[in-house]
């Protein structure tokens, strides 16, 4: 009867131990699938503001459902993103093609129109081993916003019309816009001298508080900021054309896509709905009502791919 009962034991010893080992097993395993999965993750980057962390999001899930690997990293200062893709801490992240070409390659773009921008980007990108997709008609251009019930009582629709009503108009600016080439110096000659009622300069997260307390009229602003998908505000006509385009593209490293060749026209199917009405939709979700990019991200998807 104790011979039993210890043959019992240790048979039951003995399972223990399997047991424990086959755990021991797939716990390796997995841990090893988990980084193997991770070296062969495409990563995802993002500057430092909604759009761009918005649009990373919308790529991230999209690609996901077609079944790739996907790591993501939001929030990489403007000045050190590019140095990012080109060291390969980064496989691609949403660019404007104004961007890549004027900071990145030094180029004058300055009236240019969004296919002449572009292919400056994309040529010049292929010698340093990146590759521009296809631009989103989404332009996050340089402009000016005006709030609505000035635009209508002035009749201000262009900036011509700005130019010619500027001593009743009050100017919010933000210091550097009245220095830089594309700002008011390079304004001033396409489009004549504009004698504000009043200039003074603001922090630029101050511009639109503002323009609700009345206390200006027209600031500074980018074409597809969420505040100028509300009655609130529109963006004057650039008649004359003075700024160049600034289209949201995707940046990508070359051999990234050639390992991932199925990339491009996923990504170019999900830009071609980018719009800069729909850009600024997206925007004003994240900073006017507060919901978070991944949320808006989802969301986008859920209806759109």
């Amino acid at each position: 009867m104790e011979k039993n009962m210890s043959k019992k034991k240790i048979w039951s010893l003995i399972n223990l131990i399997i047991i424990i080992i086959a755990i021991i097993g797939i716990v390796i395993w997995t841990k090893k699938n988990e980084s193997s999965q991770s070296k062969n993750a495409i990563v995802i980057g993002s500057k430092n503001f909604s759009e761009s962390k918005i649009v990373m999001q919308i790529w991230t899930d999209a690609l996901k459902k077609e079944g790739y690997s996907i790591e993501t990293k939001p929030n990489i200062s403007s000045s050190v993103v590019y140095q990012a893709i080109k060291t390969g801490q980064i496989d691609l992240y949403p660019e404007y093609t104004g961007t890549i070409a004027s900071t990145y390659l030094n180029k004058n773009i300055i009236g240019k129109n969004a296919d002449e921008v572009n292919d400056m980007a994309s040529r010049g990108m292929l010698h340093k081993n990146l590759v521009t997709l296809n631009y989103a008609p989404g332009n996050d251009a340089q402009g000016i916003a005006i709030r609505t019930s000035i635009a209508s009582k002035y009749e201000i629709t262009t900036i011509s019309d700005l130019q010619k009503n500027a001593d009743k108009i009050r100017f919010v600016s933000q210091g550097e816009f009245d220095k830089r080439e594309d700002g008011i110096p390079g304004l001033t000659k396409v489009y004549g001298k504009f004698n504000f009622k009043s200039h003074k300069v603001y922090d630029p997260s101050l511009k639109y508080q503002i323009l609700d307390k009345d206390e200006g009229d027209i600031t500074p602003a980018s074409t597809t900021e969420g505040q100028l998908a509300t009655e609130k505000y529109q963006v004057l006509k650039d008649n004359k054309k003075f700024w160049a385009a600034y289209n949201l593209v995707p940046l990508v490293r070359e051999q990234t896509l050639k390992k991932n060749p199925k990339i491009r026209n996923i990504l170019n199917k999900i830009d071609r709905k980018l719009t800069t009405s729909e850009l600024q939709q997206l925007n004003k979700k994240v900073d006017v009502e507060g919901q978070s990019y991944q949320n808006v991200a989802q969301k986008w998807i859920d209806k759109n791919y």
